[in-house]
């Protein structure tokens, strides 16, 4: 399961990867980027979209966490989205308003968080009505992975109309470390198994 210190790397991952989406989309028209691309949710926008959808249905869910995240309270009492296609706008500065709004709330999430906070239960319902109970740390990887899945569908559909978004592997913002005594982390691996 995830630490603090996981889910604030995630956070910085998400950030940076939905600017680069947001950046790459820019050098395409508006009617390329209402086109149906026969994506789940048909168009580059319509990918886009969804992805403001999803975090706002998490992120409402994530406010009835026992803890009341502060980063959460411009999200208490809002109409929760529907439906998973609700529109947040048909243009791109439209959801790129939306987009910057929940990146910075999500990334004050990650660092408001205390390692009991992951451990903690939350109960919710979906929008079928049905009622979960579920770890919080694993509800929050779940929140990630879905961003990751859809970017995925979208770098996709940003690579067929001929635009590079660039690298990206969550691996590119995780910190080089040095292992104890400046060996590598194989050296160390290997003197604990000798």
């Amino acid at each position: 399961m995830p630490n603090c210190v996981d889910v604030v790397l995630l956070a910085q991952y998400n950030e940076t990867m939905n600017r680069r989406l947001y950046d790459a989309a820019t050098k395409l028209s508006p009617e390329e980027l209402r086109s149906d691309r026969k994506a789940f949710f048909g168009s580059l926008l319509g990918t886009m979209n969804h992805l403001i959808v999803g975090d706002t249905i998490w992120l409402s869910r994530f406010a009835l966490h026992p803890s009341r995240f502060r980063a959460l309270d411009s999200l208490r009492g809002l109409p929760v989205p529907t439906s998973l296609t609700q529109s947040y706008g048909d243009s791109l500065p439209q959801l790129q308003a939306h987009r910057t709004r929940l990146d910075k709330i999500i990334t004050a999430l990650a660092e408001e968080l205390r390692p009991s906070d992951l451990d903690q239960v939350l109960t919710y319902q979906n929008s079928r009505g049905l009622r979960f109970q579920k770890r919080f740390g694993s509800l929050l990887l779940h929140l990630f992975n879905h961003q990751t899945h859809h970017r995925g569908q979208a770098s996709t559909l940003l690579t067929q109309a001929d635009v590079d978004i660039g690298v990206t592997d969550l691996l590119e913002l995780i910190h080089e470390v040095e292992a104890p005594g400046g060996s590598s982390i194989e050296a160390v691996c290997h003197a604990a198994e000798g």
